[in-house]
């Protein structure tokens, strides 16, 4: 039974808690709550140096598994710097997205509203419409690997994926760039971890992922309920996330249930730990809950706000085991698909988890 987003505006993420396939203890409300919301401004989220991985040989990868794994497992978020990504990308892309959302009529957006293929749901998400739960204040667009043709396919046809020609070229150039990622960033949580640091790496060649262009048009006011994204847990992996100028990003501490508000440095990239993670690492790594505030300075309410952030997955077909270093499985194997469209099935009904 799909929910209403009356019921998220108002509810507690334990009231989903049935589709969860990982331990989530943590109590708080979808929504923000200016009476009930505490804020940490002492914890700082950690900051790690990849330069160290890419220049600074073995001791290098050590330092910097040493310092990215303990993040992970601290809180679920690191900032990193000095990633090699040419971060002129990241300054045109927030343009590009501003572009792509005001200039493509709405009618034409409609045609590509968002459906599951495989275990992600692609495509349009129009505002208010981002989960069946909750009356997000953003606009969203999801590109998964097929719709970049990053594998030289047969029958790839842009049109299918994209509503207009020459976005794609611009933003496979940021696909590419974080795919560079993927293998030292587990690697490092792998080697932390105590697990052989390769062990994903055939299975993370080549893998599925959701590209997601997020438009959060300027406001009104403050007034409008619930919030720019409604607190909650990434599902995949991890997630790759460039900083932007506008802030608003807030993570919440489990330690205190206080949330922290996360202002990296421009050009540096955000790395948080999802429900995948978490099931593989038998719950050392946490998925760890964040959200979108509204904006507290007033003067950017006029603002729109835009983040690109891409989601690491495995393919449908994997199974997700327990890793041999994370002691005695609290987990059973399961199928990727089955994993993920389970808990996804808490945003968008119950009839959306794969049969």
């Amino acid at each position: 039974m799909a929910h209403t987003k009356e019921e998220g505006v108002k509810a507690s993420n334990q009231e989903f808690a049935r589709y969860d396939q990982v331990k989530k203890e943590q109590v708080y409300g979808l929504s923000e709550n200016e009476e009930l919301d505490q804020f940490d401004d002492d914890y700082v989220i950690p900051t790690c140096n990849m330069e160290n991985y890419f220049s600074g040989g073995e001791e290098g990868k050590k330092l910097f598994a040493k310092e990215l794994g303990q993040a992970m497992e601290g809180i679920g978020f690191a900032v990193l710097t000095n990633h090699g990504v040419d971060t002129n990308l990241y300054q045109e892309a927030e343009k590009k997205v501003i572009e792509f959302f005001k200039s493509i009529p709405l009618e034409d957006r409609l045609k590509y509203t968002a459906k599951r293929h495989g275990s992600v749901n692609q495509g349009y998400f129009p505002i208010k419409e981002t989960t069946n739960i909750h009356p997000d204040l953003v606009e969203g667009w999801v590109f998964c690997r097929r719709a970049f043709d990053l594998d030289d396919k047969p029958g790839y046809t842009e049109g299918e994926f994209w509503p207009e020609a020459g976005y794609q070229p611009f933003f496979k150039q940021i696909v590419q760039s974080h795919e560079k990622l993927i293998l030292p960033i587990m690697q490092s949580i792998l080697a932390h971890l105590g697990c052989d640091a390769h062990l994903y790496d055939d299975k993370l060649t080549g893998t599925n992922f959701g590209f997601r262009l997020n438009y959060y048009p300027a406001m009104n006011n403050q007034s409008e309920s619930g919030g720019r994204m409604l607190g909650h847990e990434d599902v995949d992996l991890f997630t790759i996330l460039p900083a932007e100028e506008m802030g608003g990003l807030q993570v919440l501490n489990r330690e205190n249930m206080k949330w922290i508000h996360l202002n990296p440095p421009a050009g540096s990239i955000i790395i948080n730990t999802g429900d995948y993670m978490q099931r593989i690492t038998n719950d050392r790594l946490p998925s760890t809950t964040h959200r979108v505030s509204k904006p507290v300075d007033l003067k950017n309410l006029s603002k729109p706000r835009v983040s690109i952030p891409m989601a690491v997955y495995v393919w449908e077909n994997e199974t997700l085991d327990v890793l041999p270093c994370c002691g005695e499985p609290k987990y059973e194997p399961i199928n990727a698909e089955e994993f993920h469209t389970r808990i996804t099935s808490k945003y968008y009904g119950d009839d959306y988890a794969a049969k």
